[in-house]
Parts: structure tokens; C-alpha cells; sequence
């Protein structure tokens, strides 16, 4: 019988990937890749380089260490590997990210005690010039939330504005994003305060690059948001590749292409490519410019197009599922003959 539940899963995923946007060329990575080094093995983060283009940031979970590491896109192996200096021992690292300014964000922002540490920590170090072996010294910034300790894995730098927004994790313990201060500092603490509610399990985020659409994903969905006036209005539902833990995501620098990554040895980063309203303003205009804080350009006029997306979403469920039971039904006839 497990055969035979593998086989409809099997037809389940490759009908998903069918029905799934192509990938756009967005230079290096933007086909996807596989991380080769064997140290990686909980990627729980993944940003673009912003100096290196073709090259992402990742680190692992807890009990690693100080390192983040920069991945070819191209061949998934490490161009360089980055020892934090001048913080404690991280905690539990889940997010990074790389601001305007220059600046690579580390997010140690999980809990797992499940939301009980009054404080969380970020680190932050300006990204390298040279993609090569080397120490470097980072600040420490402590952070609290206005409501509370909060467990998160998701933190995400507004390329525009470099402001920092946190997303909690549990759905049912009330996810909601909150918002750094306008310049996050080394001295005293930082307070996050709420901003929006998130009705979603969250592991990671990402801004375009152009600051005008916000991702938010969970080990089997994902929401795509526009960023009006530094708050999200959510435009629909984007489709998330089966993944054996879904822990990061990020955009490719030209905004056409998310890339999803999972944790576990030799780990897959797979790409969903965008169309429609979910296109970053940049990459709809074909300009390379976009504005987070306002309404963007050819807006849809109502709620159609996302309750559209919900709906394709349901059918793709049902399709799914109708070709997985069709799939079970015919393998045990046949076993059953003979």
C-alpha cells in the first residue's frame, strides 16, 4: 500500500509542477540549484547578494556556529564562507537578509520554547567586497516585541526605506509582522511593534527588490502581498514546491522568480516563477524602478484576481487529488489480476 500511496503522490507533485509558472531568467540561480556543501545542512535562510550577483546568502539552524555561507547560484557550491566576530553564541538563527545600506541582517529571532525569551538578537555586518574565507566583525542588536516574546523565522529588510520587519510564526498563537525602528541601534534595545495580522504559519520572507511586493511562506503555502504605505495588502496565494522542510525563500534580482529552500543535506533551492499582479511593480514596467510605499501601477480594481488565484488554487487541489485517487485505483486493479 505505501507503493502505492508514493505512486499518487508522485502524480500529485508532477501535475503541481505542471500547472506551476515557468521559471524567469534572472541570471544565476534563477533555475534553481542544489547547495553542495555538506555543512549546510538546515538552511533556514536564503537573500540575494546584493554586491555579488548570481551568489545568496544562507546559514544554518541552531548549534552551527557564527557562519553565514555564499552560494554560487549557478553551481550550488560555497564561494565563501563568513565567521561572525564580536557577538555571543547564536541562538537560534533563522532569517538573512541584505538591507540598501550595504548590510548583511542575520535574524537569531527563534524561540524554541515556543515564544518565551524576552529578548532576540540581530546581527548585522557590511556585505563583503571580496567572496572569500574570512572573518569579520558584526554587530549585536538586541530586540523585544511591544507584545511580548514571539517565536519567528522570518525578518526581511525593506530595500527601499532599510527598515527591518519581523513576522511571528504560529498562526494559532497569533502571527502577526512587526516593525522595527526607522534605524535599528547597538545601544539598549530595539522594540518591534505590531503592524498587521498574519493569518498564515510563518518561516520566512522576502521584499522585491524593488520594495513593492512582500512574500511570506510556510512549509505548504505562501502568500504574496503589496506593500502599500509601509503596511501589506494581500493579493493571493503563491504556489510553494513540496519541499521536506520549507524554511527560506528570497526573490531573484530582477523580481521575476522566487527561489524556495529546504532544509536537510544537499538541499534543493527550486525556483516559481511570477506573472499577473504578483510582479513587482520593476518587473511589470520592465524599468528597474519601483516605490514600497505607494500604490503601484496597473493595480487590479478589485478583488478579482486574487479570489481568482484562491479559486485556481482550490481546483489544483481537487485536480490533485482526483489523478492521485485514479492513480491508487488502477494500480491495485492491476495488482489484484495479477
Amino acid at each position: 500500500m505505501r507503493s502505492l500511496l508514493c505512486a499518487a503522490g508522485a502524480a500529485g507533485i508532477l501535475l503541481f509542477a505542471a500547472a506551476g509558472p515557468a521559471a524567469a531568467d534572472g541570471g544565476g540561480g534563477a533555475e534553481g540549484f542544489t547547495i553542495e556543501d555538506r555543512r549546510i545542512t538546515e538552511s533556514s535562510g536564503l537573500a540575494a547578494s546584493r554586491a555579488h550577483p548570481g551568489v545568496y546568502w544562507t546559514h544554518n539552524d541552531s548549534d552551527d556556529g557564527p557562519y553565514v555561507y555564499a552560494v554560487d547560484g549557478r553551481t550550488g557550491r560555497t564561494v565563501a564562507t563568513v565567521t561572525l566576530r564580536g557577538i555571543g553564541d547564536p541562538r537560534d538563527v533563522e532569517a538573512i537578509s541584505v538591507g540598501p545600506d550595504g548590510d548583511v541582517y542575520v535574524g537569531d529571532i527563534g524561540d524554541n520554547l515556543g515564544g518565551t525569551w524576552n529578548h532576540v538578537w540581530i546581527y548585522r555586518f557590511p556585505e563583503p567586497e571580496q567572496l572569500r574565507d574570512q572573518t569579520v566583525t558584526a554587530a549585536q542588536l538586541t530586540v523585544e516585541y511591544d507584545e511580548g516574546p514571539r517565536d519567528a523565522e522570518a525578518m526581511m529588510v525593506h530595500p527601499k526605506t532599510g527598515r527591518v520587519y519581523i513576522a511571528s510564526k504560529k498562526k494559532s498563537g497569533g502571527a502577526a509582522l512587526y516593525e522595527g525602528p526607522e534605524r535599528l541601534s547597538a545601544r539598549g534595545t530595539n522594540t518591534f511593534r505590531r503592524v498587521a495580522g498574519i493569518d498564515q504559519w510563518v518561516t520566512d520572507g522576502a521584499f522585491s527588490p524593488d520594495g513593492t511586493r512582500l512574500l511570506l511562506r510556510g512549509y505548504f503555502g505562501a502568500e504574496m502581498y503589496r506593500w502599500e504605505g509601509g503596511r501589506p495588502k494581500d493579493i493571493g496565494s503563491v504556489g510553494v514546491p513540496l519541499q521536506m522542510q520549507g524554511e527560506s525563500v528570497t526573490f531573484t534580482p530582477d523580481g521575476r522568480t522566487l527561489l524556495f529552500g529546504s532544509e536537510g543535506k544537499g538541499s534543493r533551492v527550486q525556483p516559481v516563477g511570477l506573472s499577473g499582479d504578483q510582479l513587482p511593480e520593476s518587473a511589470k514596467n520592465g524599468d528597474g524602478k519601483g516605490d514600497g510605499d505607494g500604490p503601484g501601477k496597473g493595480d487590479a480594481a478589485d478583488g478579482s484576481q486574487d479570489e481568482a488565484g484562491k479559486n485556481r488554487n482550490v481546483l489544483l487541489a481537487a485536480a490533485t487529488f482526483g489523478v492521485a485517487t485514479v492513480v491508487v485505483l488502477a494500480l491495485r486493479r492491476m495488482f489484484r489480476r495479477r
